[in-house]
């Protein structure tokens, strides 16, 4: 299984002192962060546009993963990977599997690291074909939305299966990731801790990446 690694998930802090986070999370020892896009339309929810990616481009040269939960990512793509996300997600349930070879070869073409992202009911199985095709899945551990609910189990099962068929692919899960879920998703074969108030909000954030980081 490859490395884990912790990505806080930037919904959780504070914008106005957007530098400073970054540059926390930077000190703490995570090279990757994770930003939400939400188009409160694919989701209850509407957060940040382009103009705030480019704007944490400028403040940090952390691997900014961007995870679009929007009912037309593709519409939106190229304007996030030109303000400065590395890596783009996008969500199954809304491209849908006759757009998705377009569009995992459209956001190659952009030179960004790709991602698949599920919701918690959706069956990953039905989607093996792809994800010889992409960089990373990502497994929804609660319902989209708003940050803090509570993980839902079930989940794992999903990430049992794909470790158990993809060996080397990099596995995220996002929701309800706290120090008592996270040695359990790495035990089913998550590799990617996508943390929100969790991270935030712990005193010793170094010391949370760190042993996040050394779970096996």
């Amino acid at each position: 299984m490859p490395p884990v690694r912790v990505l806080p998930s930037l919904l959780s802090c504070d914008f106005a002192d957007l530098r400073g986070e970054l540059k926390r999370c930077a000190d703490a020892g995570c090279g990757l962060v994770h930003v939400d896009v939400m188009d409160a339309h694919f989701v209850p929810n509407l957060t940040l546009g382009p103009v705030i990616i480019e704007a944490m481009r400028r403040a940090t040269p952390l691997h900014l993963d961007v995870h679009l939960m929007m009912t037309d990512p593709m519409r939106y793509a190229a304007d996030f990977r030109k303000a400065g996300a590395d890596a783009i997600t996008i969500h199954v349930e809304a491209v849908g599997q006759r757009r998705m070879e377009t569009a995992i070869r459209d956001l190659r073409t952009l030179g960004c690291k790709v991602g698949l992202a599920f919701n918690p009911d959706t069956d990953p199985r039905l989607w093996f074909r792809w994800f010889s095709q992409v960089d990373l899945v990502m497994f929804m551990t609660v319902y989209p939305g708003f940050g803090g609910q509570a993980f839902i189990p079930e989940v794992r099962d999903f990430i049992r299966a794909t470790r158990e068929r993809f060996p080397d692919l990099d596995i995220q899960v996002d929701g309800g990731i706290a120090r008592d879920t996270a040695p359990t998703v790495v035990n089913d074969g998550a590799n990617r801790l996508v943390m929100g108030s969790a991270w935030f909000k712990d005193p010793d954030q170094a010391g949370l990446t760190r042993w996040c980081e050394s779970l096996t």
